[in-house]
């Protein structure tokens, strides 16, 4: 019996490993360890290299004011996932492009309220410098969730440093491929006791006004913040047109108010005399001409947009533009500015895939990320702009067992467990992957029979959810550009605007404020 367990698995990681290798399904680039790694001299001097280049930075520290700021935020990129995607895209010893910035440090995560946080109070951290409690957004700590009354209080109200910026002079916008109503790149404009109150049927169904609790689309549009940002981009059309309204794709809009306001958006700036553009596929963004626009409002996608891996595998010419394509085209919009501009991106779908507890899909769209932040490096001057990359929080991905060096990571662990029984090698401590790995009638479940690598496949979990929970440890921060070594050590989440804010000289940290 025993033998015809093995002979079975074998058989199952073969046909899996068939499955992987179709051209449509992401692969892992192969390893090969050079034979140098073997001897004593590789390390020494990779350790001299490291030592040479850390006394040069040491030596030519950058004290220059910086002109521009791009904050990257990668949603629910762990360090475990970092250190995945490294894995993913080719070895561990290899790094993905922000870990080749020169200073690296680390933030805590908390909300006022709670030890593990969501992306609502996190934005209002690293974006407005203020900690607020679980489900709330550019407000302090006397709003809790959902509360109608002091949420609508604008003495509890928070500035983010897009604000900032803008007070200054600069040209401020958001990339992201969530909605652009959704909790990270709201903490760029808003202010609201509840993250879902995106549209005006939301605030409704909780039993607050949406004229006193104006829902997160129309601030965006109508409140000084955000219809001052000069690009943004991402997802949601759903949020910014009326039920009864089909949007270009045929998909019906969410508001109940009998209100377009992208038209409004459109109207408001026509009268104001300001070049503006709507776009909503990645045709018509890369048809414009951005050199003949002052403000640009790209909406790809009815809710969030597609899996940077769906994109690739299905090889949708005229889809979703990536993360790296939004991403070029705000920095080319906002260096129009004389004055600078603050730029907010986000790869949000890092998190979507974690809460799935679909591996593939996030260490994808994390590859993706990286891309985004080497092209905006690429496009810029360490010289004058500031690019900081980091995390709103953290997930329950954890990376064990002990697989060889050259192992696909999606693959099962080269050892069995003491049931007799395969574990994936990337696991989460909850979530929906519960189902791949327990049976109700026969307990733990025999991994080598599943299909894991399948790109949408539920990787295993200890903990049976519907949706895999965020982690509380610290996330990563990556500085690179003026006074970038501000950014090293342990710190507060919200002392990161602060940061930035100074080193550009705007907002409430700037020096003639100090």
């Amino acid at each position: 019996m025993r033998f015809l367990f093995l002979a079975l698995a074998i058989l199952a990681a073969t046909e899996a490993h068939r499955v992987y290798d179709h051209p449509s399904l992401p692969r892992q680039r192969n390893l090969k360890v050079a034979d140098e790694e073997k001897t004593t001299e590789f390390w020494m001097n990779k350790a001299q290299h490291i030592l040479a280049h850390k006394l040069q930075n040491l030596n030519e520290l950058n004290t220059r004011k910086a002109k521009n700021v791009i904050l990257f935020m990668g949603d629910g990129m762990s360090v475990h996932t970092i250190t995945a995607v490294r894995n993913f895209m080719g070895d561990s010893s290899k790094q993905v492009s922000f870990e080749k910035f020169p200073y690296t440090g680390l933030s805590r995560t908390y909300a006022v309220d709670k030890r593990t946080p969501d992306s609502a109070n996190t934005a209002t951290a690293y974006l407005n410098g203020v900690k607020g409690n679980y489900g709330t957004i550019g407000v302090n700590a006397q709003v809790r969730e959902g509360d109608c009354f002091k949420g609508n209080d604008t003495s509890t109200h928070t500035e983010s440093i897009a604000k900032w910026a803008q007070d200054a002079g600069k040209w401020a916008g958001l990339v992201t491929t969530a909605r652009v109503t959704h909790a990270s790149p709201a903490g760029v404009y808003a202010h609201t006791a509840f993250r879902e109150w995106e549209y005006d049927a939301a605030v409704t169904y909780d039993g607050c006004s949406p004229d006193i609790n104006v829902d997160i689309a129309r601030q965006l549009v109508e409140w000084p913040v955000g219809k001052e940002l000069r690009v943004v981009l991402g997802g949601g059309r759903q949020n910014f047109r009326d039920q009864s309204v089909n949007d270009e794709e045929g998909s019906p809009g969410y508001r109940s108010d009998k209100r377009d306001l992208i038209r409004e958006w459109l109207d408001t700036k026509a009268k104001e005399n300001k070049t503006a553009h709507y776009v909503w596929s990645k045709k018509g963004l890369e048809m414009l001409d951005l050199d003949k626009s002052e403000y640009l409002l790209g909406l790809f996608s009815p809710s969030h947009c597609p899996y940077h891996g769906e994109l690739e595998r299905k090889h949708l010419q005229d889809a979703d533009p990536s993360l790296s394509t939004m991403t070029e085209a705000a920095i080319k919009m906002l260096s129009k500015s004389e004055n600078g501009y603050f730029l907010f991106v986000e790869g949000a779908l890092i998190d979507m895939a974690h809460h799935e507890s679909q591996a593939h899909m996030a260490l994808e769209d994390t590859a993706e990320f990286a891309r985004a932040v080497e092209l905006a490096r690429n496009m810029t001057s360490e010289e004058d702009t500031l690019i900081v990359v980091t995390s709103d929080h953290s997930h329950t991905m954890t990376i064990n067992g002990y697989p060889n060096r050259d192992a696909n990571i999606f693959k099962l662990a080269p050892e069995m467990a003491d049931d007799g029984l395969p574990y994936n090698v990337l696991s989460y401590a909850n979530g929906p992957g519960y189902a791949n790995t327990f049976s109700s009638t026969e307990g733990r479940r025999n991994l080598a029979l599943d299909n894991y690598m399948d790109p949408e496949y539920r990787f295993m979990a200890t903990t049976p959810m519907e949706y895999e929970t965020h982690g509380a440890d610290d996330v990563g921060v990556f500085a690179s550009g003026p006074y970038a070594h501000y950014f090293t050590g342990n710190y507060e989440q919200s002392n990161i605007p602060a940061l930035m804010a100074h080193i550009a000289d705007i907002g409430p940290f700037a020096d003639d404020k100090l």
